[in-house]
């Protein structure tokens, strides 16, 4: 097992470039199953969550071949299965998304309950009505969803909670649906739209991504296409919060600025400085921040995904700040490692409240989960002393070449094995 060993106090200048959006990504992949051809897929983010869909989709008899780096050609002409195992399902959420893709292919799929980060019940609930309002029969049983319909048929869906992964997977089984569906209710977030966009390319008949409702005209055939994935927003943000807490100077290159405008307008309230380019975002600080109060909301609000990132970061700021969570139930659980950092932290139910301390001190701490590691990755480069972060294969989920990006605007980060004394002084890649 690895670690990462971080060196805090140094301020970060320079530039870091953006990959491709993994929650795009992992929708995007699954998708090109229902095109009965080759789909050529650019701007991939090389992360585990990326290498168990491939793995998944060459288990069920697809080839994947890689261009270039990011770059991928994969051909789905050969199904051989609808049934996605455990040993890979259970290691990401995300692969529930081979339910509608599969269902929107062979009218059939089954699926091992999903895995991926754990912080809070993950029900499935909205995903089993939207197959059933298509005319497709659910079962849960002994670890695994299947689904099967003689013929989907468009229906009307309903969404009782805004849901990224339903209103994703609703999507993807309606596009071969019979007749117009409508999805009501439907999430917004970028990664939508841009499943839609390739939906689109390889023949479906979406419209609406991105507003609340959602129309989809089901098409008999789809086909292969070349796409390419939009930027990570949550990637951009975890870097423009980075910069923020660390202080200096970094400009974070091959973005969509409207995608962040909510994680900025918080960043300027607590007094640092971001300018917006054409793919570009500029982010500056000096001195101590000051505080402010989040509260997560589906997109276009502040992301559930960037909280412990903005949290870390508001440890040390000047002055109280509360961070409410409206999404998940259990997303604090990272609050114990910032504490053994030094953190003033309270948490009230879905809230927490932030007692700015001057610096954080390094301790060793551990990843909870994806986004909980890219808050100790924070923390450390802002604590006085070394931080040694454990789990580091959580962050490797959603992170692509992190140490590298972090290198190369000054960050002192080293991965390191545990049996590896934790070592001060200069950094290596």
């Amino acid at each position: 097992m690895d670690k990462f060993v971080i060196n805090g106090g140094r301020r970060l200048f320079g530039e870091v470039p953006i990959s491709g959006a993994k929650n795009a990504a992992v929708a995007i992949i699954p998708a090109t199953l229902l095109a009965k051809g080759k789909c050529r897929v650019d701007n991939i983010p090389e992360i585990s969550d990326v290498r168990l869909m491939f793995k998944t989709l060459e288990y069920l008899g697809a080839s994947v071949r890689l261009i270039h780096p990011g770059c991928y050609e994969i051909d789905t002409s050969s199904i051989s299965t609808t049934e996605v195992p455990g040993m890979y399902a259970q290691k990401m959420r995300a692969s529930y998304y081979f339910l509608g893709a599969l269902l929107g292919r062979c009218g059939k799929a089954s699926v091992a309950m999903p895995g991926g980060c754990d912080f809070g019940v993950r029900p499935i609930d909205q995903h089993q009505k939207s197959f059933e309002a298509l005319g497709a029969r659910v079962n849960l049983e002994s670890g695994r969803i299947s689904t099967d319909a003689k013929e989907l048929k468009a229906g009307h869906i309903y969404f009782d909670v805004v849901t990224v992964g339903a209103t994703m997977n609703a999507m993807l089984a309606a596009v071969t649906a019979e007749g117009q569906t409508v999805i009501e209710n439907a999430a917004k977030e970028p990664h939508i739209v841009d499943l839609a966009n390739f939906l689109n390319l390889m023949g479906a008949d979406v419209r609406g991504a991105g507003t609340d409702t959602i129309k989809v005209r089901g098409v008999k055939e789809m086909h292969g296409c070349d796409y390419s994935i939009i930027p990570d927003q949550i990637e951009a943000g975890t870097y423009m919060v980075m910069a923020a807490a660390a202080g200096g100077d970094v400009t974070i290159k091959g973005v969509i600025p409207k995608h962040l405008e909510s994680i900025t307008a918080k960043l300027q309230e607590c007094g640092a400085t971001v300018e917006e380019f054409d793919d570009s975002v500029r982010v500056a600080a000096e001195g101590r921040l000051t505080k402010c109060n989040v509260k997560t909301m589906p997109h276009p609000g502040f992301p559930t995904d960037m909280q412990p990132q903005i949290a870390a970061m508001l440890a040390s700021c000047e002055g109280t700040s509360i961070v409410s969570e409206s999404i998940w139930d259990n997303r604090f659980r990272y609050i114990e490692q910032l504490l053994r950092m030094g953190a003033q932290i309270h948490v009230e139910g879905k809230a927490a409240i932030i007692e700015g301390v001057p610096y954080l001190k390094g301790a060793p701490v551990r990843a909870d989960d994806l986004r909980a590691g890219a808050a100790m990755l924070i923390a450390g480069l802002t604590a006085r002393g070394t931080t040694e972060i454990e789990n580091i294969h959580l962050i490797e989920r959603g992170y692509e070449h992190v140490v590298e990006k972090m290198t190369a605007i000054g960050a002192d980060i080293r991965r390191v094995r545990y049996d590896e004394p934790a070592a001060l002084g200069t950094s290596a890649v």
